[in-house]
């Protein structure tokens, strides 16, 4: 089988256990982040670390969002007493690094996977505070408040366009001219994103037909399914699942 050369959109600090996968699969990863995140000290991050005492519960859905508050408010962290859910076993196991105890981990690693959990254990009528990207889909903070919760929305970090676009531009060419196999995406800007940028590049879409696309999750697919691109998806949300998928896929074509 040849050596796939495969296009990893994930930013840079979320790339590298991606191209271990990959190398480690056999293949030839390519850097190409069509997302920045870059932490952020807001007022309402400040005001969420204020109200530590009141909270019943805490979800992070990201690990920019705990490098966040250890970078901000370390303290924070240190000394948090609420009950802790992560989404994905990643977060996870970033949470458990800087020394939380993890509570609730939901079997479907999506925000509607996490308020169907919630649903079943019954947690209605307590404080949450989710700490995240204000860019995200309103689905969990809605899901949570549908329960009674009161829902303590902190901006963490922004979802940026890449400052440095040339990675993506190169991958682009190299899909032109069959030099990239496969190119996977972890979440829905990161689709958004390369579609702009190969807009930018006045290139079709349709150039994804020529390789093998892989979306991590059905909220990253949605995104593709609106630009009428055909895909693969792993049964399970995480990048190891999504990788060996690609390459049992690339393998059998």
């Amino acid at each position: 089988m040849k050596k796939p050369v495969v296009a990893i959109t994930r930013p840079y600090d979320r790339a590298g256990k991606a191209c271990e996968i990959v190398e480690e699969l056999g293949g030839t990863p390519v850097i190409s982040p069509t997302l920045d995140l870059r932490p952020v000290n807001t007022e309402s991050l400040r005001e969420l670390t204020e109200k530590q005492e009141k909270l019943d519960w805490i979800v992070f859905t990201s690990p920019t969002t705990l490098v966040s508050l250890d970078k901000f408010y370390p303290d924070f962290l240190k000394t948090l007493k609420c009950k802790v859910a992560a989404i994905g076993n990643k977060t996870s196991k970033v949470a458990r690094e800087y020394g939380l105890e993890v509570d609730l981990v939901p079997e479907d690693f999506t925000a509607e996977g996490l308020v169907e959990e919630f649903k079943k254990q019954n947690i209605q009528n307590q404080v949450i505070g989710v700490p995240r990207t204000l860019s995200a889909r309103p689905t969990l903070v809605d899901g949570l408040e549908d329960l009674n919760n009161e829902v303590i929305v902190a901006e963490a970090y922004k979802s940026l366009f890449p400052e440095d676009k040339s990675k993506v531009e190169k991958v682009i060419k190299g899909i032109s001219t069959g030099k990239i196999d496969a190119i996977t995406f972890t979440s829905p800007l990161t689709v958004t994103n390369f579609f702009e940028i190969m807009k930018e590049q006045e290139k079709s879409e349709s150039l994804l037909d020529n390789i093998l696309t892989v979306a991590i999750g059905p909220i990253t697919g949605r995104v593709l399914d609106e630009h009428n691109i055909n895909y693969i998806t792993p049964e399970q949300y995480t990048v190891r699942e999504m990788l060996e998928l690609l390459f049992e896929v690339y393998g059998g074509e």
